[in-house]
C-alpha cells in the first residue's frame, strides 16, 4: 500500500471542527458537553489515546462505542481487573490445540524423522495464536481503523500500566515465536477510569485527558429524553432533578446517567407520568444499587426530595 493511501484510511471519516463531533456524536445519540467533544476532536486530530477519567456512570465507556458507530471501526474492549496481565491483554497460544496437533502428527507418523523439526515449528503457526484486545487491535485489518476500549485501568496494577505504555508508544507488540507485529493504522485508543486509585502519570501524559463530569441539568433531561424515548418530558424533568439532588448526598456510589435512564423507565414501565412518595420507594432499587445509599436518601426525607423534583422539574 502506498503512504498516500495509507494516510487515506487512516483520514477516514476525520471529523473538520469541534462542531461536526458534536453533530456526529448527537447523530449516534450521545450528547456531549463542548469539552468532551474537543478532546475527542483533538485525540482524532492528534491520533493520540484519549484518558477519560470520572466518577461510574457518566458516559466513559460509551465515547468508545460511539466512536465506533461514527467511524466505522470495529470495537475491541479490553475489560481491566485487579491482576490482569500481558498475556491476558495480548495473546496466548491454544495449547488444547496445539497437543492436537502432535497426536495427529504421531498418529501418522510425521511426528519420526526429518519431519520433527517442521512440526515443531508448525506448532507456532498463526493458526494456534489465540489474539486477546491488544494484539487484534494492532494486527492488520481492513477497512476503518478500530477503536480500542481500554475500560477501567485503574483496576489493573502498576506493572500492566507500563506495559501498556509501551505498547501504546510505538503501536508494537512482539511475539517471540512470531515476531514483532506492528500496526499499519494504530487504533483510536480510549482508557477509562474511575479513580479507584490514581493511575500513573507516565501513561497519562502519553494520552490527551478530560475529566467527564456528570451532565447539567437540562443536559441530562435531554439524554433522558433521547435514550428512554416512552418517557413523558415531565416526568424525564423530574427524574433528572431527583438524580440531581442525590449526588449531593454524600452517597458511596452517586447515581450516574445510566441509572437516571434507569429509573426513568421503570417509573414509565409502572405507568408513572410523574413521580410520587410511593413510586420513588418501590423504584429506589432502580437508581441506587447499595442498601446504605437507600438508607441515606430515605433519612433525607423522599417526601422533601419529591417536593423539589416536582417544582425543579415543572418549568420546562
Amino acid at each position: 500500500m502506498s503512504a498516500a493511501a495509507g494516510n487515506d484510511h487512516q483520514l477516514l471519516g476525520q471529523p473538520e471542527s469541534v462542531e461536526a463531533v458534536l453533530a456526529a456524536l448527537g447523530e449516534h445519540d450521545y450528547l456531549a458537553d463542548e469539552g468532551l467533544a474537543t478532546a475527542i476532536f483533538l485525540a482524532i486530530q492528534l491520533r493520540r489515546p484519549l484518558f477519560l477519567e470520572g466518577e461510574a456512570g457518566v458516559g466513559k465507556t460509551e465515547v468508545a462505542k460511539v466512536l465506533s458507530r461514527w467511524l466505522g471501526g470495529r470495537l475491541i474492549r479490553l475489560q481491566c481487573y485487579e491482576g490482569i496481565d500481558s498475556a491476558q491483554a495480548v495473546y496466548e497460544w491454544d495449547y488444547a490445540r496445539q497437543l492436537l496437533h502432535l497426536r495427529t502428527a504421531e498418529a501418522t507418523g510425521a511426528a519420526a524423522g526429518a519431519d520433527a523439526e517442521k512440526l515443531e515449528s508448525e506448532l507456532y503457526d498463526p493458526r494456534f495464536l489465540i489474539r486477546r484486545p491488544l494484539l487484534e487491535a494492532l494486527s492488520p485489518t481492513e477497512g476503518p481503523a478500530p477503536v480500542l476500549l481500554i475500560d477501567e485501568v485503574d483496576r489493573a496494577d502498576d506493572e500492566f500500566e507500563a506495559f501498556l505504555l509501551e505498547a501504546l508508544s510505538d503501536y508494537t507488540i512482539t511475539v517471540p515465536e512470531l515476531g514483532t507485529i506492528r500496526a499499519e493504522h494504530p487504533p483510536f485508543v480510549i482508557l477509562t477510569s474511575n479513580r479507584t486509585r490514581d493511575v500513573h502519570d507516565a501513561l497519562k501524559r502519553r494520552c490527551l485527558y478530560h475529566w467527564v463530569e456528570h451532565p447539567d441539568f437540562d443536559r441530562e433531561v435531554e439524554i433522558v429524553k433521547l435514550r428512554a424515548p416512552g418517557v413523558g418530558a415531565p416526568l424525564a424533568r423530574q427524574v433528572a432533578a431527583a438524580t440531581e439532588a442525590m449526588r449531593g448526598y454524600g452517597l458511596y456510589k452517586p447515581p450516574g446517567v445510566a441509572e437516571s435512564i434507569d429509573w426513568a423507565m421503570s417509573l414509565a414501565a409502572l405507568g408513572r407520568d410523574d413521580i410520587d412518595e410511593g413510586s420513588v420507594e418501590a423504584t429506589l432499587g432502580s437508581v441506587l444499587k447499595y442498601r446504605e445509599d437507600q438508607q441515606r436518601v430515605t433519612e433525607q426525607g423522599i417526601g422533601e426530595l419529591v417536593r423539589n423534583a416536582v417544582l425543579r422539574g415543572g418549568a420546562a
